[in-house]
């Protein structure tokens, strides 16, 4: 495979993608790895980081996988300790790791239901954030990227539980890009929209996936908001536009 660094315009970036064992997660890791990022791959699954690796190490890429359960707050932070220590820094965070919940009415929802809603979707992206700040901060040009849907912004019907986190989290992420707005760190929201994917088959069990866009082609889109020299810190991006 080919070092061209005109096919690895990543090469020497450190990347880290959450959710990465499936759906947009995956792709995003994949396409990191190609560009020629030093990919820290984490989720829950081992089996499809496994698959991940084989297909970062294919591209020519290289990956490290970190099997974590987003909602292990101190595992969190022991990442971002071992991350320091090994390469001193963090290029690019791509906070895409979250869960649908159900569908319900927003009074039908089970406090266990809500309070899983908010431990991965919202507390746990905070908590990331945190851990990784200072490393995002040692980076030349940084970029956190913050997975959100269109539901954080215009409510929808019996979608409450999984909007209101959304919302938070968008939120974060602008107050964030407010605080580093004099670092070298741009913050944006995507909104990556209906794509192939599992979160989006529970959510429309009716709608025909070939309709939709396959996570490797929103995945290129992230890439390239990632590479974006004028990228504006606090956007919200939307990959259906």
């Amino acid at each position: 495979m080919t070092s061209d660094p005109q096919n690895k315009p990543l090469a020497g970036r450190i990347a880290l993608v959450t959710g990465a064992s499936r759906g947009i997660g995956y792709a995003t890791a994949k396409a990191l790895g190609a560009a020629g990022a030093q990919v820290i791959a984490v989720a829950r699954t081992v089996g499809g980081l496994e698959e991940l690796d084989d297909e970062i190490k294919a591209s020519g890429g290289s990956a490290t996988l970190v099997p974590l359960d987003i909602t292990d707050y101190d595992g969190l932070d022991r990442m971002g300790a071992s991350l320091y220590e090994r390469w001193g820094k963090l290029d690019i965070l791509v906070a895409n790791a979250g869960v649908l919940g159900v569908i319900t009415p927003i009074t039908h929802l089970e406090p266990k239901e809500w309070q899983t809603l908010l431990d991965v979707n919202l507390t746990a992206n905070w908590r990331l954030l945190r851990s990784m700040d200072p490393l995002l901060r040692q980076s030349e040009d940084a970029r956190a990227v913050f997975l959100s849907s269109s539901v954080g912004s215009k409510a929808r019907a019996y979608w409450g539980g999984y909007a209101i986190t959304k919302a938070g989290l968008e939120m974060m992420a602008r107050t964030y890009a407010l605080e580093t707005q004099k670092t070298n760190t741009k913050v944006v929201i995507v909104n990556p929209g209906g794509t192939r994917t599992a979160m989006r088959a529970k959510a429309m069990p009716g709608e025909d996936p070939a309709t939709l866009p396959s996570p490797d082609a929103q995945a290129q889109k992230i890439l390239s908001i990632i590479q974006d020299p004028a990228l504006e810190s606090g956007a919200f991006v939307d990959l259906k536009n």
